[in-house]
This record gives C-alpha cells, sequence and structure tokens, in this order.
C-alpha cells in the first residue's frame, strides 16, 4: 500500500500538513517527520522522493533549521517548497538574504522552460507567496523555471538530479495549479502511482492489528463520535471476539448524548457496548481549574484510569485503542518543529507510564480520510458525517470552572443550535457547530426589568480535515432565529454574539 511514498521534511510551516493532504488526495501516500529526523530513519522508510516544507526562519539564522546534509546524497527527487527552496538554495551555496520587498499573498508567476513540474499546465498562474526572505543567485547546475515580478528565481530546478524549488506554497488553495504541480512531482519525478485509498487502507490495518494483537484482547474506548466508532468498526472486522467497547460517561457530554451512542452501537453497529458512568469523578477532578491545558490533561488522564480499571475486570486485555488522528498528534507537536496549539487528550494530555498499549489505527490518516473509511466498512452516513466532537466534551466550551450550572446553561443553548440548523437544512453543509459558554456577564432587558446574565457565542465553521477552516455565512434570519430562542428559552443567557474568527488565527475550539 505504501510502496509509492513521499516524505515531507517539516520545518515549522503553518502549512505542512497541507502538503500531505494534497498529495493523499491524489492518491499518493505522504507522511510527515521532523526536519531533524536522522538519515538513517529516512533510508529504512524507503521514500521515492522527499519535499521539504516551509518555515519561519531564515537559513541564515543562528537557530536555523537545518536536516541532515546527506537528505542531497540520496539521489532521490527533492522539492523545496518556500524555506525548503531558501535551504537548498544555501546548501548548494547560493547566497540568501532578506529580502527588500516581503511578499504575502496572491502573485503572478511566468513559466520560462517547460519541466516535469508543469507538464500541461498553463505558462501564467497565481500563485500564494509567503516569504521575507530570498534567493539573490542560482546555485551551480540549477536554471530557472519560472519567475515573477519580485522574485527572477521564482521556481529553478537542476532536472538531471530532479531538485526542484518553489518560492510559493503549492499547497495552499490560492495557488490556482498548486495540486497539478505536486501531483506533477509525485508522477513525473518521483514515479509515484495513484494507489493509496481507503480501501487498501482499511485491509492493512485489519491485517496490521491481527498481527500485533494475536490472542490478546483491546478494550476500544469510544464516544459517539466519527472517529472512535470507526476505530470500533474496523477493529470489530479484525478481530470481534477479543473486543471489548467502552463507552464513559465523563459528565462533560451533550443533551441526551450518551443515549444516542448506545442506541447507535447495539442497533446500527450491532457492536456489544460497556457503558460507564464517571461524571461525578472527572467534575470533581475540573473544580476550580481553568486553565485549558490543565483541563484537557486532567480528562485525558482520568479516561485512562477509568479504562485501566474496566481492563481489570476482564482477563488477557493488554490494548487500549482510541481513535487519535493525524490532525491530533500534529496539533499537539508530537511531530515536526510545528509549535504546539494544544494538547489534545489522547495525545498530549495521557499519563507517562500506561497499564495498557495504545492502538491507533487512525493516526496516520486525517478526518475526511477517516470518514471515507468509515463509508468503506459500511457504516451509515449520518454516524460517519455527525460534526466532530472533541474528547474533553464541553468542557472544553466554558470557559473557566466546568460546573453543573455551566453544563446545563450550555447543553440547553446547544440543543437549540443545532435543531435550527438540521430544520434550516444547514447542519448538513457545515463542518462543525456548536455554543461557547462565555462566562462574561452582560446587562440586558427582558419584560422591562433588568438583567445581568451570561453571554453564548456560537461557533458555525466550514473545513475539510479541521487543519484550517473558514466561518460559515449563515444567513441573517437563521442567526436571528438561533439568538431569539436561546436568549427566550434558556433562562440564564441574555446575549448571543457570532464567532466570525477563521483557523488560522483561531482555533475551531475556544480552548
Amino acid at each position: 500500500m505504501k510502496k509509492d511514498y513521499i516524505l515531507v521534511l517539516d520545518f515549522g510551516s503553518q502549512y505542512t500538513q497541507l502538503i500531505a493532504r494534497r498529495l493523499r488526495e491524489q492518491g499518493v501516500y505522504t507522511e510527515i517527520l521532523p526536519f531533524n529526523v536522522s538519515l538513517a530513519d529516512i533510508k529504512a522508510k524507503e521514500p521515492k522522493g522527499i519535499i521539504l516544507s516551509g518555515g519561519p526562519a531564515s537559513v541564515y539564522a543562528t537557530d536555523a533549521y537545518f536536516c541532515d546534509k546527506g537528505v542531497f546524497e540520496l539521489n532521490l527527487p527533492i522539492l523545496g517548497i518556500c524555506y525548503g527552496m531558501q535551504l537548498m538554495a544555501h546548501h548548494f551555496k547560493a547566497n540568501v538574504m532578506p529580502a527588500g520587498h516581503k511578499e504575502y499573498g496572491k502573485a503572478n508567476i511566468e513559466i520560462k522552460k517547460d519541466s516535469a513540474l508543469f507538464k500541461n499546465l498553463p505558462k501564467k498562474q497565481t500563485v500564494w507567496m509567503s516569504h521575507s526572505d530570498k534567493v539573490e543567485n542560482l546555485p551551480e547546475g540549477f536554471e530557472v523555471l519560472a519567475t515573477s515580478e519580485n522574485s527572477p528565481f521564482c521556481v529553478f530546478a537542476d532536472e538531471k538530479r530532479k531538485f526542484f524549488a518553489l518560492q510559493f506554497h503549492p499547497e495552499v488553495q490560492h495557488s490556482e495549479f498548486g495540486k497539478s504541480i505536486l501531483k506533477n512531482f509525485a508522477k513525473y519525478a518521483c514515479n509515484c502511482e495513484s494507489i493509496w485509498n481507503m480501501g487498501s487502507f482499511a485491509k492493512s490495518q485489519i491485517l496490521k492489528i491481527q498481527e500485533e494483537v494475536g490472542k490478546n484482547k483491546v478494550l476500544c474506548a469510544v464516544s459517539g463520535g466519527v472517529d472512535s466508532s470507526v476505530v470500533a468498526a474496523l477493529l470489530a472486522n479484525a478481530i470481534k471476539e477479543q473486543l471489548i467497547v467502552v463507552f464513559v460517561d465523563n459528565g462533560l457530554l451533550r443533551a441526551k448524548e450518551k443515549e444516542q451512542v448506545e442506541f447507535m452501537f447495539k442497533n446500527t453497529l450491532n457492536i456489544p457496548l460497556i457503558s460507564i458512568d464517571a461524571s461525578e469523578i472527572f467534575l470533581s477532578r475540573l473544580k476550580g481549574v481553568i486553565d485549558p491545558e490543565q483541563k484537557r490533561k486532567i480528562i485525558g488522564n482520568t479516561f485512562i484510569e477509568v479504562f485501566e480499571n474496566e481492563a481489570k475486570k476482564h482477563s488477557d486485555v493488554k490494548y487500549l485503542a482510541q481513535g487519535t488522528l493525524y490532525t491530533d498528534i500534529i496539533e499537539s507537536s508530537v511531530i515536526g518543529a510545528s509549535k504546539t496549539i494544544k494538547s489534545h487528550h489522547n495525545v498530549g494530555g495521557l499519563p507517562e507510564k500506561m497499564n495498557l498499549k495504545l492502538i491507533e489505527p487512525l493516526k496516520e490518516i486525517f478526518k475526511d480520510e477517516v470518514r471515507a473509511l468509515g463509508l468503506e466498512l459500511g457504516l451509515n452516513k449520518d454516524i460517519v458525517f455527525r460534526h466532530p466532537f472533541p474528547g474533553p466534551g464541553l468542557a472544553i466550551r466554558i470557559m473557566g470552572e466546568v460546573n453543573k450550572e455551566s453544563l446545563d446553561l450550555l447543553r440547553k443553548a446547544d440543543v437549540i443550535l443545532i435543531e435550527e440548523l438540521k430544520s434550516t437544512g444547514w447542519y448538513d453543509k457545515t463542518w462543525q457547530a456548536f455554543c461557547v459558554l462565555l462566562n462574561v456577564k452582560s446587562v440586558g432587558v427582558m419584560g422591562d426589568n433588568r438583567t445581568y446574565d451570561n453571554a453564548i457565542c456560537i461557533r458555525v465553521v466550514n473545513a475539510s480535515d479541521g487543519m484550517t477552516a473558514t466561518f460559515s455565512h449563515l444567513p441573517y434570519e437563521i442567526l436571528e432565529n438561533i439568538s431569539r430562542r436561546i436568549i427566550n428559552e434558556v433562562q440564564g443567557i441574555n446575549r448571543v454574539v457570532y464567532d466570525i474568527s477563521s483557523k488560522p488565527p483561531a482555533t475551531i475550539e475556544w480552548e
């Protein structure tokens, strides 16, 4: 399945994960590793090509990021993007300097020479620039492939060695032929075939799970969300008689979530489910906690404790399965040079010592790939396309301390939001929708009386994998109805606001 494989070395760009996504969309398996991964590890992976990502550093800075110099001696095609371009130029003795004119945003390029990189593409293109440094002269053996108004060396290459360098970011949607450029690199420079798909992934994971688990039992943690449901379905295909599926009510769920999960596993998935009410212990440990990172770590540790206690009730349980995604690992900064955005409860929030060994069959794939895998495994669309719900639940949708009163307010408001989106057809048009309790009070007037109550923020976004997102442009009439119903029906709320931030710079969740 991974015979045709491209490796991305991450130098800290906010767009790095998009490189992998764009290539996977073309059917080419692509993996991200830290820029400083050892040469031995790279060789062991046997990639057919390497991509050097962008990054915030400068190659001439004292704290610059450099990969092993042996990367350029592997006789593999290499594509340098932005910082990766400058790194390639620097390695081959060209000068890289601060640019007199920094470029951020759209730019036009003109292709000056035919190349595998631009095969079947127009001579003039719009691309996305994001750089403050420039290459002042061509490295020896390289030639210019394309120019822009501000960059005479916008694209250059040594086609004999299959080394290519781009000043712009082809992975960003604003680069109109960026996907095709990446596909051309994979197909014509690296000779990769488009064989990566969720059917082959499912088969390989089932075999891998069977081989690793042997005759032991696996405890599978589920929340009712698409990720853990897909994991449970995958494990049921691989080791159904050795599978113990456990759902933990942590007291941080949405309204009627527990009943919905129990119904789904019994009637839709036909997988036996053990349901545990641990709400009291979770809420007691969160009492007085306001720091979001601390919330996540407390919840992660408590989940593991509850699962390990359940595992002791069964014989031969040696594994814990959970729905960790590639995005969780990236945002928790487990790979690459990227900064930690937040600790996911199932990655950065796990305790250092665990009695159970983890199985995370989805940790190599993105959310849209998980949905495709769910359909491949026979899950119905209601499960597969359900809006994402974070493992820490409503705890990270309450600003400040988590308590029963705040949870009750948030649940009531959230029900109204989802009801209105579903009744108007907007639920299926959006990636994720939820309410945030701000724990900020403001003055209002209700029935000629002064109120001093809480504010709710509505967050509705469009995305494909959650790594980037834009706020949904809901019609004003729908927003007005949502606001009116929340204020009228939820006692304690007198103000509703709408979050119009995109990711980045904001995150989807507030904490």
